[in-house]
């Protein structure tokens, strides 16, 4: 998001270009840390765990990541998947 709380959207016809790796790399990134995640919840989930406060951490690392994640997906729109993910 932009200063506005507009979103931001990257436009180019460079995909090799800095800004274009730039956003792969971030992307990449946003995608390995939702998959830590969601294994980190299966394991917790798993135990049964009573520790409400570590659940409603979780809860909140979850909602960020699927934030991430759901941005970078509508931002692509018809862009081809970053390097090394589908």
């Amino acid at each position: 998001m932009g200063p506005d709380g507009k979103p931001c959207y990257l436009s180019t016809d460079d995909q090799g270009g800095c800004v274009s790796r730039l956003a792969d790399h971030i992307e990449a990134f946003q995608l390995g840390t939702a998959s830590r995640l969601l294994e980190h919840a299966r394991r917790i989930l798993d135990n049964n765990t009573k520790d409400l406060k570590g659940l409603h951490l979780l809860a909140a690392q979850l909602t960020s990541a699927l934030r991430d994640v759901l941005r970078a997906a509508k931002s692509r729109g018809g862009r081809p998947a970053a390097p090394g993910h589908p």
